[in-house]
């Protein structure tokens, strides 16, 4: 069976966004791979974070994983900071990475641009990634448009390596979702839906009380000719919300268009204001149940132990083919 990794940062709180760009494909994906699944709280801390906050957010995720429908039984869920061969591996990368690839990445050369202060873990986080996949020999990556530029690094330093040292590391495929890869700001559908900005005015968080989403979904922004259609440049806004109801209702966006098309913009919104709240309820019972249980900690603790064994034979594999270590 092939190796299917993905993993969704703790850096804020998990959205809407989260769960059809991510989290939905997982659930659909665990039953055709061998499963992995982490929380990256490593990549967290490239930007300052409050420690109890993260804390708190790591184990959040893994309940909300399992209550949106991840299966423990058919995945290898874990932590990237419980593994020290992330980190190791990471190193090793960095110095087989050229430095015009690092400074092509999208985040980094983004921040850099602003003349924000911008750590050194900010600049190097992507080869990080690639240890993430690298070490556990993932034929294929589940990322959002935005990401698969990692991937496309992961795959030229893989390729590097294999090309010097031999055959060592699996060559990953990224997998883009072809409904719903990006989910957009409720209040600016130019940008994506963040579960790291200060404001959440316009992003529904998955713990997001019913009031709220409901009040978030009537706000979103539109545009003024009343008139329902996908097409992203001159209707983002609308083309957002049709995303939305399209990716939680299993339609296709031609389906969902034919479905409103003679609906106005309230309509809309209601109905899937009316979906997300089902959705998100649901969630929320199942990640209460999780929450009270303790179930989290022996996901966790199994987790580790397998991924430990794999991390630790791949690295001191790479360990031989370098000349390091007393092997």
């Amino acid at each position: 069976m092939k190796r299917l990794l993905t993993g969704l940062k703790p850096s804020g709180e998990l959205t809407l966004g989260s769960l059809i760009g991510g989290i939905k494909q997982s659930v659909e994906f665990q039953n055709n791979y061998d499963s992995f699944i982490f929380v990256p709280d490593l990549h967290a801390i490239t930007v300052p974070q409050e420690a109890y906050l993260l804390k708190e957010r790591i184990r959040k995720n893994v309940a909300l994983y399992l209550a949106c429908g991840i299966d423990p039984q058919k995945n290898t869920i874990y932590l990237q900071s419980e593994n020290v061969y992330h980190t190791n591996l990471s190193w090793i990368l960095e110095c087989h990475t050229y430095m015009g690839e690092a400074n092509r990445m999208t985040q980094y050369k983004d921040k850099a641009s602003k003349k924000e202060q911008v750590s050194v873990g900010l600049f190097t986080y992507p080869i990080l990634m690639a240890a993430d996949i690298l070490l556990y020999s993932a034929n294929f990556v589940p990322v959002g448009i935005d990401q698969k530029q990692h991937v496309e690094l992961t795959r030229n330093i893989a390729e590097r390596f294999n090309h010097k040292y031999g055959d060592t590391f699996t060559i990953p495929e990224p997998i883009i979702p072809k409904i719903g890869a990006k989910i957009m700001d409720l209040q600016n559908p130019t940008k994506k839906m963040s579960k790291s900005s200060g404001d959440t005015k316009g992003s529904i968080l998955l713990l997001d009380s019913e009031e709220v989403i409901r009040k978030k979904i009537m706000s979103a922004v539109t545009d003024s000719d009343n008139k329902v259609y996908f097409d992203i440049e001159k209707k983002p806004g609308i083309s957002n919300l049709l995303t939305i109801y399209s990716s939680l209702s299993n339609k296709s966006l031609q389906e969902v268009e034919e479905i409103f098309k003679d609906s106005n913009y309230g309509y809309l919104k209601k109905e899937v204001a009316d979906l997300v709240v089902i959705t998100l309820l649901e969630i929320q019972k199942k990640y209460q149940e999780y929450v009270q249980s303790g179930i989290v900690d022996e996901v966790l603790d199994h987790g580790r132990k397998t991924v430990e064994k794999i991390a630790k034979e791949k690295y001191e594999e790479v360990l031989k083919k370098l000349g390091l270590g007393r092997f």
